[in-house]
């Protein structure tokens, strides 16, 4: 990361600034384009704000045909567009180029239907995640994948990094719960991918879309699948002396064929930070935590359980405490939802998303301490363990360039370590810019030169979020 740079602008498009402007002004309205200085300046970055930069203009288009076109509009002129949702993004996936235009989905945010018969609902991109379950939790439905961040992240940003969430060990991801979108490509045309059925015909372009970073095209609606909520859910605190043997009983767990609801992480620093936070009850004495929900009827609820506690008892549980209250679980869960924003309490921090095998979970712990010790810095440790999509959280002084610069250096040493053992660059968060030359460590010449053929089917230009995903040396662009 800390060779992130962006190519130089184009001092051709630079120089036409006001000229764009104007032309995307005929096309939405006042309140829709954003053109000053200091409110550009509130889309220069998202939450990678180590980096930053000022993009040309900003548009909020408000339907698809407007999306579609402002990027008929910007393919004529040979403007980029950097694709953006909330801005949440911890990989740098909405960080702007200075010559380009964010186009910003925030005003599309209807439900546009709900089909509880067939369990889908319909909604634009800028509908928020939670938004989803809020929209049919009270006929007794909910929507699966829930990012720590999912009270603020939309759709159209899951969808374009494919997130996950603590509850994704049993319900999957992103690209798990969408059915079908609407997507605009770059000279503007209008597709439709995938539908309201659970297997389209023809390709899985659906599979192609999902994870796509904004690269493909636009999505500015989506078709996705709501559950029926559980009859219960219990999560249940177990603590250890370590980190390594609580992420060798996930192990355990997973291997025991038990898939749970959720299986949470935290190590020391972070159980410290979270229940200073939220005053959940989390156990100060562990050295590690593991939350670990199961739901269903009580009885089910008991029979898991006991398989999942005679597991942790051989590698040592010294604490178990069941949720008794909806309240109860309210605050276990607040604490590991609020885990990145606790952090930013007590320092500046650079948030990694490694993936290691489960069978290496206990390894990889021990190395990532390892790592940022060894360039005097620290790291809490706050992860989706049953999927092992690991987010270490190493914490440095943003006001310091020699600290940051070894907060990178050592996530860099722990994304490699990750790939070494057998895991990938990332679980959910993208590779945005943050991971982007880092990509010749898990894949091919050959291997990056079919997936950007594959993204100059839809984007010959490479106009769509350019200089993201792909190493900028050797790129077809």
């Amino acid at each position: 990361m800390s060779s992130i740079r962006f190519p130089a602008p184009d001092p051709a498009i630079l120089a036409r600034r006001e000229e764009i402007v104007v032309g995307l002004a005929r096309i939405v309205p006042p309140g829709c384009l954003v053109t000053g200085l200091d409110e550009r300046r509130a889309f220069e970055t998202d939450a990678l704000t180590a980096y930053r930069s000022v993009p040309l203009a900003v548009v909020l288009p408000r339907s698809t045909q407007e999306t579609a076109a402002v990027l008929r509009y910007c393919h004529g002129a040979g403007v980029k567009v950097t694709p953006r949702g909330a801005g949440t993004s911890l990989s740098g996936g909405a960080i702007p180029q200075e010559d380009s235009v964010v186009v910003a989905l925030t005003k599309m945010t209807r439900v546009l239907d709900v089909d509880y018969a067939n369990r889908v609902a319909r909604v634009e991109a800028g509908v928020t995640n939670l938004g989803i379950s809020d929209a049919v939790a009270a006929d007794g439905f909910f929507y699966a994948p829930d990012p720590s961040s999912q009270l603020a992240c939309t759709i159209g940003g899951n969808i374009g990094m494919n997130s996950g969430g603590a509850h994704c060990l049993k319900y999957g991801v992103t690209t798990n719960n969408v059915l079908g979108v609407t997507m605009v490509l770059i000279d503007g045309t209008i597709v439709e991918i995938g539908g309201d059925w659970l297997d389209a015909p023809g390709y899985d372009l659906l599979g192609l879309i999902v994870g796509h970073e904004g690269q493909l095209g636009i999505v500015t609606e989506a078709t996705v699948r709501i559950l029926r909520q559980a009859e219960n859910a219990r999560p249940v605190l177990f603590g250890f002396a370590s980190s390594e043997a609580a992420g060798a009983c996930v192990a355990d767990i997973i291997a025991a064929g038990i898939v749970p609801v959720a299986i949470e992480f935290m190590d020391k620093l972070a159980i410290e930070i979270c229940e200073a936070f939220a005053r959940a009850g989390y156990p100060l004495d562990a050295g590690a935590l593991l939350i670990v929900e199961v739901e269903g009827s009580e009885a089910e609820m008991d029979a898991q359980l006991r398989r999942i506690v005679a597991i942790a008892e051989r590698h040592g549980v010294t604490t178990v405490r069941e949720s008794k209250s909806a309240m109860e679980t309210a605050a276990i869960w607040k604490g590991r939802k609020s885990a990145f924003g606790a952090t930013g309490r007590v320092a500046d921090y650079i948030c990694m998303d490694g993936t290691a095998p489960l069978g290496q979970l206990a390894r990889v712990l021990k190395r990532t301490d390892e790592i940022v010790r060894s360039y005097g810095l620290r790291v809490a440790n706050v992860f989706h363990a049953g999927d092992g999509n690991m987010h270490p959280l190493i914490m440095y002084n943003v006001n310091d360039p020699a600290e940051q610069e070894k907060a990178e250096k050592a996530g860099e040493d722990i994304l490699k370590f990750c790939v070494e053992v057998g895991g990938c660059l990332t679980g959910e968060h993208g590779v945005g810019v943050e991971k982007r030359d880092l990509m010749p460590r898990q894949f091919t010449v050959d291997d990056l030169a079919q997936q950007m053929r594959a993204r100059a089917a839809f984007d010959e230009t490479w106009l769509l979020n350019s200089a993201k995903v792909f190493p900028l040396e050797g790129r077809a662009a």
